[in-house]
């Protein structure tokens, strides 16, 4: 794949603003609002565990979290989660268990968004749950294309191309 084509991939699935994702009526975003908890998360402390019941949407407001799952016993490191990120929508927009272990780097804040107001948002105004499904969308693009990258091979040729016979 051409460069300039990975490059316009890529600005097509960047996220986007938290704002965009949860803009909606005046009544709705007051619910929200209202409903929205700071959580203080001290160096080393677990926010969630994979296979939990999930509370509802995070926001990191600051610090730096690492994302961990384990498939087939085997742990996996998924990243790193930083302020302005928004954690865990595939579990609040599905299932409701969290996919992975999110454990603090450094001492954070975060704010959380909790199912049952986020329920009460999705019924008064439907279309910001298709925009955080369509950041969902955008999210596990960015995953793949990330994983793309690192699958790549990094050669490098030294001295001229091989001439054909």
């Amino acid at each position: 794949m051409q460069p300039e084509a990975r490059t316009g991939r890529m600005a097509a699935v960047q996220a986007r603003p938290l704002a965009e994702l949860l803009e909606c009526p005046t009544g709705t975003s007051n619910l929200l609002n209202c409903a929205a908890n700071c959580i203080s998360v001290d160096v080393g402390e677990v926010l969630f565990r994979q296979s939990a019941i999930c509370r509802g949407i995070y926001v990191i407001v600051s610090g730096q979290f690492l994302r961990r799952t384990e498939r087939l016993e085997t742990r996996l490191n998924l990243g790193v989660a930083r302020p302005g990120d928004l954690v865990e929508l595939a579990a609040a927009l599905g299932d409701c268990r969290h996919t992975y272990t999110l454990s603090a780097q450094t001492a954070a804040s975060v704010l959380l968004l909790p199912m049952q107001a986020l329920n009460q948002a999705f019924e008064a105004y439907p279309p910001m749950r298709m925009h955080l499904l369509e950041e969902l969308a955008r999210e596990v693009s960015r995953g793949y294309e990330a994983s793309c990258l690192n699958r790549m091979p990094r050669t490098r040729r030294h001295g001229p191309l091989p001439q054909a016979l």
